[in-house]
């Protein structure tokens, strides 16, 4: 395993569930159409509990947490259709499988690769079930 590669991997994602909580957020705000209301709400509540696991594997290594947010909370809060928003939502969820993937790649450590298979399982609920509001 690379470190190095690894850390900064996992601070990529931690950027993008950053963006991911900050969108959906807003997102909700902003809605007007009640069968997205809970989804929004749950996809909130388990970006940011992903944000406070990757901080703590980025602790356990060592490694230094990027302040960032990801450059996808723009781009997705500049859509004004809540419906394509949300698609551009999903669609960035599914990034986040393929990084989860790279990471799980990488060799981490037992809690880590622990950690990013549940976040990979929550992303995984997530993008169906925004995929069926959407339909």
């Amino acid at each position: 395993m690379s470190r190095a590669a690894l850390l900064a991997l996992l601070n990529r994602l931690l950027e993008a569930e950053r963006a991911g909580a900050q969108v959906a957020k807003v997102s909700l705000a902003e809605n007007r159409d009640p069968a997205f209301a809970a989804i929004l709400q749950d996809v909130q509540k388990d970006e940011l509990k992903w944000c406070q696991a990757l901080m703590q594997a980025i602790h356990r290594m060592e490694g230094e947490t990027s302040r960032a947010v990801g450059d996808f909370r723009e781009k997705a809060l500049a859509i004004p259709d809540m419906r394509e928003r949300l698609a551009f939502l999903n669609r960035g969820q599914g990034w986040v499988l393929r990084k989860l993937d790279e990471a799980l790649g990488l060799d981490p450590d037992a809690e880590t690769r622990q950690m990013l298979t549940e976040m990979r399982q929550a992303h995984d609920g997530n993008i169906a079930r925004l995929e069926t509001a959407l339909t």
